[in-house]
């Protein structure tokens, strides 16, 4: 393992995420110092301790080499008069960040930035000094000349978010090597760093390094992890920039002006050696000598190339190896007098002196803007980042600058498979160069466009991945729009990226079906009325059973992405897959069904792969089962083209009778490759109860339900169907989810993160079809119900009675000793021999009509007179009124409560099978009615339940001041917020900027009160919203900055 890897698992950045709000001001007792007096550094400490502010920091975007959050750090006066902080790089951010200082009397003031230089660890805010108006301070001057081994300081910082504290140390070195935090993202270069023992660790990033004079001899960047080092950054070029800002902001009037520092450099990397190591890298030794004369005695070594970006004013002129001797004809051992050389001399030639390999070589170089190679501003589609390959990630990758670079996927990208870090090539078969290219191709495709898209990886830089684009044709995401960085204000500067006529609506033309096209056209000359079985035998395994020959042409494989920015209900992933089966298909309309697992909301792209035939083709989520875990997904046939819709068939359902234990089945699933697989097995328990735990986030879990249970399957990430030997469905083979704890490190299958101590552990079973076909019927009759637009037919679709009640099985051997009287006993075996048990109420749905009239532990006997002892004989209740076409009617249960029996008159709830249908993003946080799950816990705030956060977007306004998910709104800015429609009236009526008293409840039903400051311009009020007339979801704007978007 090299020095860098080792390295980069041990140095950090002393940033970290926000921590409590309680700040405060502890100075440690300061060490014994042969030069300074204790009476000293109290004087000098009561001096700087004023001027160090704790900036709280977030990074809207992912941009370069940071990603979107929102953190603590440190930052220092540097200049009262004009209101110049001084803190990292990394704090700063190169992207666009929001930020706010802290004072130690904990006066907030808002800062932006006016520099983050293109290379080295340090950047400066700007802010408003008549806005302290209650602390006297003075700034802190930098005295880079006063750092010497050692000497003793103080590190006055926010260490470890907890409090502001002051830590003791002894500069070590001054010649420590730029310290090497990650492969793949910030790492200062070209410098010496100075080292010290003082243990700093994630907070006090930007926290000034002091003398007992009160200067600033470095400034704070960050430590390794497995030891108390510290690394500082030295502050010659600091001080050069500031002199830059400060001139520039007295020459303008009376506001800040955007200034330039001029950076040069060649695109090369250099470290320092000792002359050791240049003697045996071929270096002279009259040049030795040379050098040696030239430079001070205490000069240990020479500047060695270590790397070349391609593309570079130093390529094919610069090797690694090469050892630098002059510059313009001055001999150059250290990092400073290179830089100031190259600093002076933008856009001129420079002449290097270099040997390689005992060779003594001369070349002429232009010295390149670094500016010029540092990205200012970044194209934002789909929730994704691109903008031109920096000089900082081209140097880690090996790329030429200004490549297309994914900074972060988004939705259009992840879907395609494209990761962070891509370079983008071709779009479309066009050649992509630059983010301009990127722009003109995506213009000018039509929504639901599937087009090629080709990129690299620094991972696996030899070869080419080709993967399918496909462009949004729901409005998950606001049209792509770029940012330019404006330091004259401190924003990012926003407008559309793509003309008003671009990306035509959708339609036909939209999807890309020349694949499809192709295909139909070599089947042209097939019979299309030949036997289904004939040709699944022909091109399926001879030893294939007769149940998967037939059921092979049902069968469909789901692709099934969800949008970040529509994830509601709790839903845990972004992808999705799994095996459907055609329960309908004519030349109107196909509709399959599938688990919800695999379909888990309506806010989905849903693709399907057909295995009789090789297409791909869209499906919308027509109908979400409240209760059970399955969902029906609806196609166009005619997507599927003449020869397409000639082999695809519908597969024939038998509902009844039940399939009993014993009994053999067939168990039929495709695989990844689209290719049938089946065994038979047999049932061993056709009535098995489900039980599945709430997971710490609420989101759908199958209850009341009784699932089949096979003697062996394939796996718990096969689903298919069960059929009988003709091959005709008994049940669909389902996947489910649960969480599970992993603190025992037992190895599941199919597991996904979930949190610190739990993920997701999947499992397969068996799901009845009965209710299928019941809804399906209903759906083909066209029953009463709201119409919903499919394939572009208005159909009503049906309507779902249900009871909001979770149930539980209780043996009636346990029952009796309950009290339950021999009689029911005795009524309850002659109704279900089998079963024997009763049912009891486990917890009543938040908001139900049984809320309130059923309690926990209540034993179910009858309904309406009729004994009851499964699951089933309550939905029968529950469809039995349906024939009365009462929306109101209520069900007579007879209950054993606490040792008596009694008659309860308890009401039924409608849903419909949409879900959840309306999703509002407010300062970056998701907020939805609270859904089924969310009221399964029983529980909904007195003072307003219709506002749910169901999620939060790392660094939004939320992240930054902790209103994070699972709790309510229940009110903003004192006015109460019982519904989604009040949220959005109070929110509107709030400016940018405008901080916002918002109180929430928890799910555990604490009450919080807390402040934010809203964001219009990075984070404007939205809602997704579903209409059933177009069957679309459209984006709205409630709120921005533009005053045309808003509503």
């Amino acid at each position: 393992m090299d020095d860098s890897l080792e390295a980069s698992q041990s140095e950090s950045l002393d940033v970290i995420n926000p921590p409590d709000d309680d700040l405060s001001m502890e100075i440690d007792p300061p060490s014994g110092d042969n030069h300074a007096t204790a009476e000293d550094w109290r004087k000098a400490l009561h001096k700087v301790v004023p001027a160090v502010v704790v900036l709280r920091t977030t990074a809207c975007r992912a941009f370069d080499t940071e990603s979107a959050a929102a953190s603590h750090a440190t930052g220092f006066v540097v200049d009262k008069r004009r209101g110049i902080i001084l803190t990292n790089r990394h704090v700063v951010k190169p992207g666009p960040v929001t930020a706010e200082a802290m004072f130690v009397n904990r006066e907030e003031i808002p800062v932006y930035p006016i520099y983050r230089d293109p290379v080295h660890d340090f950047g400066f805010f700007r802010y408003d000094p008549a806005a302290v108006k209650f602390l006297s301070y003075e700034e802190i001057p930098l005295a880079p000349e006063a750092a010497s081994v050692g000497l003793e300081i103080r590190v006055v910082g926010n260490d470890s978010g907890e409090k502001i504290s002051i830590l003791a140390g002894t500069l070590a070195r001054l010649d420590r090597d730029a310290p090497h935090y990650r492969k793949d993202g910030y790492n200062d270069f070209n410098t010496f760093y100075i080292q010290a023992a003082s243990g700093t660790k994630g907070g006090s990033s930007g926290s000034p390094v002091v003398d007992w004079k009160g200067r600033a001899v470095a400034l704070n960047a960050g430590s390794n992890s497995s030891s108390a080092s510290a690394f500082y950054f030295p502050l010659e070029r600091v001080v050069r920039a500031l002199n830059f800002l400060q001139e520039g902001r007295d020459s303008s009037q009376d506001k800040w002006q955007a200034v330039t520092v001029p950076r040069g450099t060649f695109q090369a990397t250099f470290v320092h050696k000792g002359f050791d190591e240049t003697r045996r890298l071929g270096l002279q030794s009259e040049t030795e000598q040379l050098v040696r004369h030239a430079s001070p005695l205490t000069e240990t070594g020479m500047l060695v190339v270590d790397s070349v970006v391609p593309g570079g004013p130093a390529c094919k002129h610069l090797e690694p190896g090469d050892v630098l001797v002059r510059m313009n004809g001055e001999v150059i051992t250290q990092f400073l007098k290179m830089e100031t050389l190259l600093d002076d001399s933008v856009g001129q030639n420079v002449e290097l002196e270099f040997e390689r390999g005992g060779t003594s070589l001369t070349v002429q170089l232009v010295v390149e803007d670094l500016h010029s190679i540092t990205p200012n501003y970044f194209l934002e589609v789909s929730g994704g980042i691109i903008h031109p390959l920096s000089y900082q990630q081209a140097r880690n990758f090996r790329f030429k600058c200004g490549l297309v670079y994914v900074a972060e996927p988004g939705y259009m990208l992840y879907r395609a498979g494209v990761p962070r870090h891509a370079i983008i090539k071709r779009l479309a078969n066009e050649d992509i160069s630059n983010v301009e290219d990127f722009i003109n191709v995506l213009s000018n495709l039509s929504k639901g466009a599937r087009v090629p898209l080709e990129y690299i990886n620094y991972k696996d830089r030899h070869r080419r991945k080709s993967v399918l684009v496909t462009v949004n044709r729901q409005e998950w995401y606001a049209s792509p729009s770029i940012y330019t960085r404006n330091d004259t204000s401190g924003i990012w500067i926003r407008k559309t990226a793509l003309p008003s006529n671009s990306q035509v609506p959708n339609g036909v033309a939209s999807m890309d079906t020349s694949s499809s096209a192709h295909v139909q056209e070599e089947s042209t000359d097939k019979d299309s009325s030949a036997d289904m079985e004939d040709q699944d035998t022909s091109a399926g395994s001879g030893n294939a059973s007769v149940a998967e020959r037939v059921i092979e042409p049902t069968l469909v494989m789901f692709s099934v992405h969800v949008p970040s920015s529509c994830m509601v209900d709790g839903v845990y992933a972004q992808h999705f897959f799994g095996t459907g089966v055609i329960i309908y298909h004519s030349e109107e309309m196909g509709l399959v069904a599938v688990d919800k697992n695999t379909v888990a909301v309506s806010a989905s792209d849903v693709m399907l792969s057909f295995a009789a035939f090789p297409i791909e083709i869209p499906g919308e989520v027509v109908f979400l089962h409240p209760v059970h875990n399955y969902a029906i997904i609806a196609y166009d046939p005619s997507a599927l083209g003449p020869a397409g819709s000639s082999v695809v068939r519908a597969a024939q359902l038998l509902p009844e009778p039940a399939l009993r234990r014993g009994e053999d089945v067939y168990l039929v699933g495709l695989n990844k490759s689209l290719q049938a697989t089946s065994r038979k097995s047999v049932v061993t328990n056709p009535y098995a109860p489900l039980k599945i735990s709430s997971a710490d986030s609420p989101r759908y879990r199958a209850t009341n339900m009784e699932v089949i249970e096979l003697d062996t399957d394939f796996g718990s990430s096969f689903s298919g169907v069960l059929t009988d030997e003709n091959g005709r469905v008994k049940a669909i083979w389902g996947s489910f989810s649960t969480q599970v704890c992993t603190n025992h490190r037992s190895k599941k299958k199919r597991k996904i993160k979930y949190g610190a101590n739990s993920s997701e552990d999947h499992f397969a079973r068996g799901i009845h079809i009965h209710s299928i076909s019941q809804v399906l019927d209903k759906i083909i009759l066209g029953v009463k119900g709201p119409s919903l637009l499919i394939n572009g037919v208005k159909r009503p679709m049906p309507l779902v009675r249900v009871l909001e009640v979770e149930f539980t099985r209780t043996l009636l051997s346990k029952a009796r000793s309950f009290g339950l009287s021999n009689n029911w006993i005795q009524a309850l075996v002659k109704k279900d021999p089998v079963r024997r048990q009763v049912l009891r109420v486990k917890g009543c749905l938040a908001g139900s009509k049984a809320e309130n009239l059923l309690e926990q532990g209540d034993m179910v006997l009858a309904i309406n007179k009729k004994p009851v002892t499964c699951f089933n004989d309550i939905e029968d209740a529950c469809h039995a009124l349906d024939m009365y076409d009462d929306m109101v009617a209520k069900l007579e249960f007879t209950v054993f409560r606490q040792g008596r029996e009694m008659d309860v008159q308890v009401g039924t709830d409608i849903r419909d099978g949409n879900g959840t249908t309306r999703v509002i993003n407010w300062c970056g946080c998701l907020v939805q009615d609270p859904h089924p799950e969310v009221r399964a816990l029983g529980f909904l705030p007195q003072e307003g339940h219709g506002v749910y956060v169901t999620r939060c977007s790392s660094g939004s306004p939320v992240h930054r001041y902790g209103l994070y998910a699972q709790q309510w709104i229940v009110e903003v800015n004192g006015k109460p917020t019982p519904d989604l429609d009040a949220f959005v009236n109070v929110t509107k009526e709030i400016e940018d900027e405008e901080f916002v008293r918002v109180r929430t409840v928890h799910l555990n039903g604490k009450p919080r009160v807390l402040t934010l400051k809203q964001d219009l311009h990075y984070w404007p009020t939205w809602e997704l919203r579903f209409d059933p007339e177009t069957a679309m979801w459209h984006r709205k704007i409630i709120k921005s900055l533009e005053a045309r978007d808003s509503i």
